[in-house]
């Protein structure tokens, strides 16, 4: 994976978390155990410190950083989807940050809220726990229902056992050039869509 020191400080990487070659990760950042970086996340602790805590997942092309002695958290079990942005806020633990969306400044996501795709949460804002938030710039909408909560859960368990999977599997190959009759599918288990799950 690509690490940078910058001022002599080094970041920090605990042996079961998984940092995908292509993400970078620059100075002061703060990786807990069993945890999970998509491919190219950017975690630029090149002025402010960021902590991931234990088993949060930070997905693709995810941009973390902060001002100057500002500290990015995202607790514990924290989920943060495709293309999100943090910058200098806190993810409280078992929250989840949409696709997209963004979180500015001092902001704070109570634990266990679910932040939608392409929220914007201004600089200051906190947010409380257990609730859905959505909009530009981002409202509470309403409390989560215990199978939301637990949806969430399942989704961030398996971005867990997504990290595992990368250590015990994933390895650099050259393309097939034609698909294999006996190809295998890749395992099954993990929680359907919000709405299919609904659905029922």
């Amino acid at each position: 994976m690509p690490c940078y020191a910058i001022d002599g400080v080094i970041p920090v990487v605990h042996p079961s978390a998984h940092v995908h070659p292509t993400a970078v990760l620059i100075g002061d950042v703060i990786v807990g155990p069993g945890c999970y970086i998509g491919p190219c996340a950017s975690l630029r602790g090149d002025f402010g410190r960021i902590v991931l805590h234990k088993g949060v997942n930070v997905q693709d092309t995810c941009v973390i950083h902060g001002f100057p002695e500002s500290e990015t958290v995202v607790e514990a079990n924290g989920h943060i989807g495709h293309g999100s942005v943090l910058h200098g806020c806190i993810v409280r633990h078992d929250a989840l940050v949409g696709m997209n969306a963004v979180v500015m400044d001092e902001a704070e996501v109570g634990a266990y809220s679910i932040v939608a795709a392409c929220a914007f949460v201004r600089a200051g804002l906190k947010l409380p726990e257990k609730s859905l938030i959505a909009g530009l710039p981002a409202k509470v909408l309403r409390p989560l229902t215990e199978d939301e909560i637990r949806w969430k859960r399942e989704g961030t368990e398996t971005y867990q056992e997504l990290a595992r999977r990368c250590h015990a599997s994933l390895r650099e190959v050259q393309p097939l050039a034609e698909r294999e009759a006996d190809r295998p599918q890749l395992p099954t288990h993990g929680p359907k869509t919000l709405v299919a799950t609904k659905r029922g």
